[in-house]
Protein backbone atom coordinates (compact mmCIF):
# COMPACT_ATOMS: atom_id res chain seq x y z
CA UNK A 1 0.00 0.00 0.00
CA UNK A 2 3.40 2.27 0.15
CA UNK A 3 4.49 3.48 -3.32
CA UNK A 4 8.22 2.37 -3.40
CA UNK A 5 9.47 5.93 -4.03
CA UNK A 6 7.28 7.40 -1.06
CA UNK A 7 9.81 8.11 1.75
CA UNK A 8 8.68 7.48 5.31
CA UNK A 9 10.71 8.45 8.68
CA UNK A 10 11.29 5.34 10.76
CA UNK A 11 9.40 6.86 13.61
CA UNK A 12 6.48 7.39 11.72
CA UNK A 13 3.79 5.07 13.16
CA UNK A 14 1.61 4.01 9.34
CA UNK A 15 -1.09 1.30 9.96
CA UNK A 16 -0.68 -1.91 7.88
CA UNK A 17 -3.74 -0.47 4.97
CA UNK A 18 -2.68 2.96 4.98
CA UNK A 19 -2.37 3.82 1.26
CA UNK A 20 0.76 6.35 0.53
CA UNK A 21 0.73 7.55 -3.23
CA UNK A 22 4.22 8.19 -5.16
CA UNK A 23 7.12 10.65 -4.22
CA UNK A 24 4.68 11.44 -0.67
CA UNK A 25 6.97 12.28 2.18
CA UNK A 26 6.05 11.28 5.89
CA UNK A 27 8.07 13.00 8.52
CA UNK A 28 9.34 11.95 12.26
CA UNK A 29 6.92 11.64 14.49
CA UNK A 30 3.46 11.29 12.29
CA UNK A 31 0.90 8.75 13.10
CA UNK A 32 -1.54 7.49 10.38
CA UNK A 33 -4.55 5.12 11.48
CA UNK A 34 -6.41 2.83 9.59
CA UNK A 35 -8.13 3.27 5.96
CA UNK A 36 -6.17 6.04 5.14
CA UNK A 37 -5.60 7.08 1.57
CA UNK A 38 -2.78 9.31 0.84
CA UNK A 39 -2.11 10.45 -2.57
CA UNK A 40 1.16 11.10 -4.51
CA UNK A 41 3.43 14.41 -3.52
CA UNK A 42 2.03 14.83 -0.41
CA UNK A 43 4.23 16.18 2.70
CA UNK A 44 3.48 15.61 6.22
CA UNK A 45 5.26 16.50 8.76
CA UNK A 46 4.71 15.77 12.93
CA UNK A 47 4.22 15.44 15.44
CA UNK A 48 0.98 15.19 13.59
CA UNK A 49 -1.98 12.33 14.52
CA UNK A 50 -3.96 11.28 11.48
CA UNK A 51 -7.01 9.35 12.57
CA UNK A 52 -9.15 6.90 10.39
CA UNK A 53 -10.12 7.12 6.98
CA UNK A 54 -9.20 10.04 5.62
CA UNK A 55 -8.41 11.15 2.21
CA UNK A 56 -5.45 13.86 1.82
CA UNK A 57 -5.04 14.78 -2.06
CA UNK A 58 -1.33 15.48 -3.80
CA UNK A 59 0.49 18.50 -2.97
CA UNK A 60 -1.25 18.82 0.62
CA UNK A 61 1.30 19.81 3.18
CA UNK A 62 0.09 18.53 6.49
CA UNK A 63 1.62 19.58 10.43
CA UNK A 64 4.28 22.02 8.88
CA UNK A 65 5.65 24.69 11.43
CA UNK A 66 3.62 27.18 12.23
CA UNK A 67 3.78 30.68 9.91
CA UNK A 68 4.11 32.62 13.05
CA UNK A 69 7.58 35.00 13.62
CA UNK A 70 7.39 33.93 17.69
CA UNK A 71 7.67 29.99 16.58
CA UNK A 72 11.19 28.78 17.64
CA UNK A 73 11.02 25.47 16.87
CA UNK A 74 9.31 24.20 20.31
CA UNK A 75 7.05 20.96 20.24
CA UNK A 76 4.21 21.41 19.24
CA UNK A 77 1.68 19.27 17.28
CA UNK A 78 -1.80 18.71 14.98
CA UNK A 79 -4.31 16.39 15.85
CA UNK A 80 -6.57 15.26 12.68
CA UNK A 81 -9.69 12.95 13.35
CA UNK A 82 -11.79 10.52 11.38
CA UNK A 83 -13.66 10.54 7.62
CA UNK A 84 -11.93 14.47 6.46
CA UNK A 85 -10.85 14.94 2.75
CA UNK A 86 -8.12 17.33 2.14
CA UNK A 87 -8.01 18.39 -1.51
CA UNK A 88 -5.39 19.65 -3.35
CA UNK A 89 -2.65 22.46 -2.00
CA UNK A 90 -4.39 22.57 1.41
CA UNK A 91 -1.88 23.76 4.04
CA UNK A 92 -2.40 22.89 7.93
CA UNK A 93 0.50 24.40 10.24
CA UNK A 94 0.78 23.05 13.72
CA UNK A 95 -0.12 24.62 17.03
CA UNK A 96 2.44 27.29 18.98
CA UNK A 97 3.11 27.61 22.70
CA UNK A 98 1.40 30.84 22.23
CA UNK A 99 -1.76 29.14 21.98
CA UNK A 100 -2.61 25.59 22.91
CA UNK A 101 -0.07 24.33 21.16
CA UNK A 102 -2.37 21.93 18.89
CA UNK A 103 -3.87 22.70 16.24
CA UNK A 104 -7.27 20.19 15.59
CA UNK A 105 -9.20 19.53 13.03
CA UNK A 106 -12.48 17.30 13.78
CA UNK A 107 -14.40 14.41 11.68
CA UNK A 108 -16.09 14.57 8.43
CA UNK A 109 -14.88 17.71 7.04
CA UNK A 110 -14.46 18.64 3.19
CA UNK A 111 -11.06 21.03 3.00
CA UNK A 112 -11.68 22.27 -0.82
CA UNK A 113 -8.18 23.33 -2.67
CA UNK A 114 -6.12 25.78 -1.50
CA UNK A 115 -7.88 25.82 2.02
CA UNK A 116 -5.06 27.35 4.63
CA UNK A 117 -5.67 26.08 8.02
CA UNK A 118 -3.00 28.11 10.20
CA UNK A 119 -1.64 27.61 14.18
CA UNK A 120 -3.78 26.56 16.96
CA UNK A 121 -6.96 26.69 15.18
CA UNK A 122 -10.35 24.20 16.67
CA UNK A 123 -11.99 23.00 13.55
CA UNK A 124 -15.41 20.75 14.46
CA UNK A 125 -16.90 18.42 12.57
CA UNK A 126 -18.82 18.21 9.11
CA UNK A 127 -17.57 21.68 7.94
CA UNK A 128 -16.83 22.88 4.58
CA UNK A 129 -13.92 24.69 3.45
CA UNK A 130 -14.76 26.07 0.12
CA UNK A 131 -12.00 26.58 -2.37
CA UNK A 132 -8.98 29.31 -0.91
CA UNK A 133 -11.28 29.69 2.30
CA UNK A 134 -8.00 30.76 5.00
CA UNK A 135 -8.27 30.77 8.47
CA UNK A 136 -5.27 32.56 11.08
CA UNK A 137 -4.00 31.77 13.92
CA UNK A 138 -6.54 30.99 16.74
CA UNK A 139 -9.62 30.51 15.15
CA UNK A 140 -12.49 27.84 16.08
CA UNK A 141 -15.13 27.03 13.85
CA UNK A 142 -18.06 25.36 14.95
CA UNK A 143 -19.79 21.82 13.72
CA UNK A 144 -21.71 22.44 10.52
CA UNK A 145 -20.51 25.55 9.12
CA UNK A 146 -19.52 26.45 5.48
CA UNK A 147 -17.34 29.14 4.10
CA UNK A 148 -17.66 30.08 0.73
CA UNK A 149 -14.80 30.55 -1.31
CA UNK A 150 -12.04 32.76 -0.73
CA UNK A 151 -12.95 33.55 3.01
CA UNK A 152 -11.14 34.61 4.83
CA UNK A 153 -11.26 34.88 8.58
CA UNK A 154 -8.99 37.00 11.02
CA UNK A 155 -7.12 35.81 13.94
CA UNK A 156 -8.91 34.81 17.22
CA UNK A 157 -12.12 34.88 15.38
CA UNK A 158 -15.49 32.55 16.40
CA UNK A 159 -17.57 31.15 13.92
CA UNK A 160 -20.87 29.42 15.64
CA UNK A 161 -22.27 26.37 14.50
CA UNK A 162 -24.11 25.95 11.22
CA UNK A 163 -23.34 29.57 10.42
CA UNK A 164 -22.26 30.41 6.54
CA UNK A 165 -20.30 32.79 4.89
CA UNK A 166 -20.61 33.89 1.53
CA UNK A 167 -17.56 33.79 -1.23
CA UNK A 168 -15.05 36.26 -0.38
CA UNK A 169 -16.01 37.53 2.88
CA UNK A 170 -13.63 38.38 5.29
CA UNK A 171 -14.37 37.49 8.67
CA UNK A 172 -13.04 40.34 11.63
CA UNK A 173 -15.59 39.53 13.74
CA UNK A 174 -17.12 36.79 15.69
CA UNK A 175 -20.10 35.08 13.77
CA UNK A 176 -22.94 34.11 16.38
CA UNK A 177 -24.67 30.22 15.21
CA UNK A 178 -26.77 29.90 12.65
CA UNK A 179 -25.87 33.48 10.54
CA UNK A 180 -25.61 33.62 7.26
CA UNK A 181 -22.52 36.68 6.15
CA UNK A 182 -21.80 38.28 3.00
CA UNK A 183 -20.14 40.93 1.57
CA UNK A 184 -16.41 42.04 1.67
CA UNK A 185 -16.33 42.63 5.82
CA UNK A 186 -18.67 40.30 7.18
CA UNK A 187 -22.12 41.41 7.88
CA UNK A 188 -25.06 39.83 8.67
CA UNK A 189 -27.40 38.60 6.34
CA UNK A 190 -30.05 36.35 7.87
CA UNK A 191 -29.97 33.35 8.92
CA UNK A 192 -28.81 29.94 7.59
CA UNK A 193 -32.31 28.66 7.06
CA UNK A 194 -31.47 26.04 4.29
CA UNK A 195 -28.79 23.88 6.79
CA UNK A 196 -30.74 24.05 9.80
CA UNK A 197 -33.87 22.86 7.89
CA UNK A 198 -31.25 20.07 6.58
CA UNK A 199 -30.01 19.07 10.24
CA UNK A 200 -33.77 18.10 10.74
CA UNK A 201 -34.91 21.48 12.82
CA UNK A 202 -38.12 22.20 13.36
CA UNK A 203 -40.09 25.24 11.66
CA UNK A 204 -41.07 26.30 15.54
CA UNK A 205 -37.18 26.33 15.86
CA UNK A 206 -36.66 28.26 12.84
CA UNK A 207 -38.75 30.77 13.63
CA UNK A 208 -37.34 31.03 17.11
CA UNK A 209 -33.52 31.34 15.56
CA UNK A 210 -34.96 33.88 13.22
CA UNK A 211 -36.87 35.97 16.35
CA UNK A 212 -33.91 36.17 18.09
CA UNK A 213 -32.08 37.14 15.65
CA UNK A 214 -33.61 40.26 14.83
CA UNK A 215 -33.25 41.23 19.13
CA UNK A 216 -29.87 39.96 19.44
CA UNK A 217 -28.20 40.83 16.24
CA UNK A 218 -29.94 42.79 13.76
CA UNK A 219 -31.35 45.33 16.57
CA UNK A 220 -28.31 46.58 17.18
CA UNK A 221 -29.01 47.18 20.91
CA UNK A 222 -26.74 47.32 23.74
CA UNK A 223 -26.13 43.81 25.25
CA UNK A 224 -27.66 43.68 28.05
CA UNK A 225 -31.25 45.20 26.77
CA UNK A 226 -31.29 42.60 23.95
CA UNK A 227 -30.74 39.45 25.84
CA UNK A 228 -33.80 40.84 28.48
CA UNK A 229 -35.76 41.22 25.39
CA UNK A 230 -35.02 37.79 24.07
CA UNK A 231 -34.98 35.76 27.76
CA UNK A 232 -38.30 34.13 26.32
CA UNK A 233 -37.23 32.78 23.55
CA UNK A 234 -33.44 31.60 25.52
CA UNK A 235 -35.55 30.20 28.35
CA UNK A 236 -37.52 27.81 26.04
CA UNK A 237 -35.36 27.25 23.06
CA UNK A 238 -31.95 25.45 23.79
CA UNK A 239 -30.88 26.18 20.38
CA UNK A 240 -31.31 30.14 20.46
CA UNK A 241 -30.23 29.93 24.67
CA UNK A 242 -26.52 28.35 22.44
CA UNK A 243 -26.21 31.29 20.40
CA UNK A 244 -27.02 33.84 23.01
CA UNK A 245 -24.31 31.76 25.33
CA UNK A 246 -22.01 32.69 22.10
CA UNK A 247 -22.96 36.00 22.03
CA UNK A 248 -22.41 36.92 25.51
CA UNK A 249 -18.89 35.45 25.58
CA UNK A 250 -17.71 37.20 22.32
CA UNK A 251 -14.37 38.85 22.68
CA UNK A 252 -13.89 40.37 19.66
CA UNK A 253 -17.61 41.26 18.75
CA UNK A 254 -19.95 39.92 16.27
CA UNK A 255 -20.71 40.69 12.61
CA UNK A 256 -23.98 43.15 12.36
Amino acid sequence: MIHQTAIIDATAKIADDVSIGPYSVIGADVEIDSGTWVGPHVVINGPTKIGKNNKIFQFASVGEEPQDLKFSGEISYLEIGDENTIRENVTISRGTDDGCSVTRIGNNNLLMAYVHIAHDCQIGNHIVFANSASCAGHVEVGDHAILGGFTLVHQFTKIGNQAFTSMGSIINQDVPPYVVVASNYGKAGGINKVGLKRSGCSDEVIRAIVNAYKILVRSKKPREQAMKEAAELISQYPEVKYMADFIINSERGIVR
